[in-house]
C-alpha cells in the first residue's frame, strides 16, 4: 500500500532550501492540473517555462513508454542512437556544430564556461580567463553558475566562489566597453533575462556584444535555458536577434519535463572540451534524449510556432485590460510566451503575492523578482484556457488589492 504524504511531510523529511506551497498536484492533462483534493488549476507557470508542450502530451507519453521497453541508460564509454539522433537534428537546426548532453540548465551552463575558459587557456593562454555577465542574470545554482549569475543573493554563505568574473548593466554597451579586455575569454548573457525580470536584449545591443566579443577574440555565450526550444515563437531567441553565438545552453522545454540539458557550440569551440576534459553520468542517457527528439519535432513546426504570437497576444490584451480596470502593472513586457508584468510602486517588491491569490482563484503563475509577475504556459495552450485563466488572475488580483487597501 502507497503510505500517505502530506505537505507536512516536507518539512518533516526534505532540506529545507524550498518553501512550497500547499497545493501538491498529482495529475496533469495539457494545461490543467489537479491536487490531492481534486482541485483543479490552470497553468500558466509551465514548471517555469518547463512543461512548453503540456502535460501528459499523448506522443511524449507514448514516447517514454516505447524507449523504457528497449533501453534506459548507458555510461558514456558507448554512444546510443537516441542521443545521435538529437544532436543531429540540433545542429541542423542551429548554428551549432558540436553538441555536449547533460541533465539541466545549471549543468549545461557549467559545461558553456568551463569550455569557454579551456578554449582561452588553449588558444592564448592562462591570463585569457575573465568571464563578463550581466547584473540580474541567472545561469544556475552551482558555484560556478553562481558566480556568473548577476544576483549577489545567491552566493552569499558559499565564498569563496569562482573569481575572475565581472558584470554590468544589461542592455548598456558603454558599460561593457569599458569592462572588456584582452584578458576576457568570454560574455555571457541571456536574450531575453528571465529570473531578471523577463527583459529583452535591444536588438542593436546584441549586434555589438558580437562585435566587441570579435573584436577582443572572446566568445559569445547565450544562455537559452528558458528562452529555447520555442518559447519566444522562433526555435531558439538569438534568431530575433540577427547574432549568432559560439555557445548556446538549452534545458528546460527541451525535455518538457524529463531532466535534459544540452551545450551547443561551434566546431572551432567544441574542439577545447577535448577527451577527458568534462564529463556527466547520465547526460545523453537514452530515455531523456528519445524524449527530447519528440520534443523538437513538435515544437519546431510552423504550426505551434506561429501559435505562439497569436497566444502571446491574448495574454498581452487581457493583461492590458486587467490593467485599465485596476492601475497594477507599469509595464507588460517581454517575447513569445515569457511574459512579465511589473507592478507599480504601490505593490513594490509584494510581486510573490499574486501567486498565493491566484492558487487560491485555481491558477499557477510565477514571479521574476520582487516586482514582476510572470507567466509561461504551455505553447499550445488551449485559447479557452488562456481567457479562463485570465478571468481567474484578474479575481486575484481583486482579491489582493482589496486586502492591500
Amino acid at each position: 500500500m502507497t503510505e500517505q504524504v502530506t505537505r507536512a511531510t516536507f518539512d518533516e523529511v526534505m532540506v529545507p532550501n524550498y518553501a512550497p506551497s500547499a497545493v501538491i498536484p498529482v495529475r496533469g492533462e495539457g494545461s490543467r492540473v489537479w491536487d490531492t483534493e481534486n482541485n483543479e488549476y490552470i497553468d500558466f507557470a509551465g514548471g517555469i517555462a518547463v512543461t512548453a508542450l503540456g502535460h501528459s502530451h499523448p506522443k511524449l507519453v507514448d514516447v517514454m513508454r516505447q524507449q523504457a521497453g528497449q533501453i534506459w541508460h548507458l555510461a558514456n564509454v558507448m554512444t546510443n542512437e537516441p542521443a545521435l539522433r538529437l544532436a543531429k537534428k540540433l545542429t541542423e537546426k542551429t548554428f551549432a556544430d558540436r553538441v555536449f548532453f547533460c541533465n539541466s540548465g545549471g549543468e549545461a551552463n557549467e559545461a558553456a564556461f568551463k569550455l569557454v575558459r579551456r578554449y582561452a587557456f588553449d588558444h592564448y593562454g592562462e591570463q585569457k580567463h575573465e568571464i563578463i555577465a550581466f547584473n540580474k542574470s541567472f545561469h544556475g545554482r552551482t558555484l560556478f553558475t553562481v558566480s556568473v549569475g548577476g544576483q549577489a543573493k545567491y552566493k552569499e554563505g558559499f565564498e569563496p566562489t569562482p573569481g575572475g568574473i565581472s558584470h554590468c548593466d544589461y542592455n548598456n554597451i558603454d558599460q561593457l566597453k569599458a569592462l572588456i579586455s584582452d584578458r576576457t575569454c568570454a560574455v555571457v548573457m541571456e536574450p531575453i533575462q528571465g529570473e531578471g525580470g523577463i527583459i529583452p536584449a535591444d536588438v542593436e545591443f546584441a549586434k555589438q556584444v558580437r562585435e566587441l566579443c570579435d573584436e577582443h577574440n572572446a566568445l559569445l555565450v547565450f544562455d537559452e535555458v528558458q528562452s529555447g526550444v520555442g518559447r519566444t515563437g522562433t526555435f531558439f531567441a538569438y534568431e530575433q536577434l540577427g547574432v549568432k553565438p559560439d555557445v548556446l545552453t538549452s534545458a528546460k522545454a527541451l525535455g518538457n519535463g524529463f531532466p535534459v540539458g544540452a551545450m551547443l557550440a561551434t566546431e572551432k569551440a567544441a574542439k577545447s572540451l577535448a577527451f577527458g576534459t568534462h564529463g556527466s553520468t547520465y547526460g545523453g542517457n537514452p530515455m531523456a534524449c528519445a524524449i527530447a527528439e519528440a520534443v523538437i519535432d513538435i515544437v519546431d513546426t510552423p504550426e505551434v510556432l506561429e501559435g505562439v504570437e497569436k497566444r502571446r497576444q491574448l495574454f498581452v490584451e487581457g493583461l492590458n485590460a486587467i490593467n485599465e480596470k485596476h492601475n497594477l502593472f507599469k509595464e507588460v513586457r517581454g517575447m513569445g510566451l515569457l511574459v512579465g508584468a511589473e507592478v507599480v510602486d504601490a505593490y513594490a517588491g509584494k510581486a510573490a503575492l499574486f501567486i498565493k491569490a491566484a492558487a487560491k482563484e485555481g491558477l499557477f503563475i510565477l514571479v521574476a523578482g520582487p516586482n514582476v509577475v510572470r507567466f509561461a504556459p504551455s505553447l499550445i495552450i488551449p485559447e479557452e484556457d488562456i481567457k479562463e485563466g485570465l478571468a481567474r488572475f484578474e479575481k486575484a488580483v481583486a482579491a489582493v488589492i482589496a486586502d492591500n487597501a
